[in-house]
């Protein structure tokens, strides 16, 4: 599903997309309408524009991720700053690329954000990681009742591991000898043992745990 509030970028867009074999489910001009048609046609992928009417990109994203958290957002914006870029991730966006990729690269984004891996315009995925640096390394209010930590395995640990170094899973997959499939079914258990919604909570999970050192 494509979004945005300017209908010739937003039909050139879904052209391309449809083009190179995707399946357009539906598109939306406004942050009320995306909400609407996102939840009747329940897309897999939605790219999505930050500057919307009626309602910002980030609730659209907020409200859509937290009903679905299975929903992945690729956010395609215009603009690149850090402010907008860290909104966007936190609201549950998986990826963000600005409107000076080209045809190609957002294809191939879209194609890595269906598969669960965050996409991120060159720059910005080092700024993202070093802001949950940032925030792992706040103290965390102290709980008397906090439950046990899940138990991972050692395969699912080595994977949480190179997650948290920002690799791919076809990289993960590589470096392991193992299927890209296989990555992908370990990261599903883990995000349950843990009750994570999507990758960007899984990093920050691992970075305060420092297995981005390790």
């Amino acid at each position: 599903m494509v979004v945005d509030d300017h209908p010739m970028w937003r039909d050139a867009v879904a052209r391309d997309l449809a083009a190179a074999g995707f399946d357009l489910v539906a598109t939306a001009g406004d942050g009320p309408e995306a909400v609407r048609r996102a939840r009747a046609a329940a897309p897999h992928v939605l790219v999505l524009d930050l500057n919307l009417p009626g309602m910002p990109g980030v609730q659209v994203c907020k409200e859509l991720v937290g009903a679905n958290p299975a929903l992945r957002v690729l956010v395609l914006s215009a603009s690149g700053e850090h402010a907008d870029v860290l909104e966007a991730v936190k609201s549950g966006a998986t990826g963000y690329l600005l409107k000076s990729a080209g045809a190609q690269e957002l294809i191939d984004a879209v194609r890595r954000t269906a598969a669960g891996d965050p996409v991120f315009t060159p720059g910005l995925a080092g700024l993202v990681l070093g802001e949950y640096r940032r925030l792992a390394t706040d103290p965390a209010p102290a709980a008397s009742d906090e439950p046990k930590a899940p138990q991972l395995t050692d395969r699912e640990t080595e994977v949480l591991r190179l997650v948290a170094k920002g690799l791919s899973y076809k990289q993960i997959a590589e470096r392991l000898v193992i299927s890209h499939r296989t990555v992908q079914n370990h990261v599903q258990n883990t995000l349950g043992k843990l009750q994570l919604h999507n990758r960007v909570e899984l990093v920050r999970y691992a970075i305060e745990r420092g297995l981005d050192d390790a």
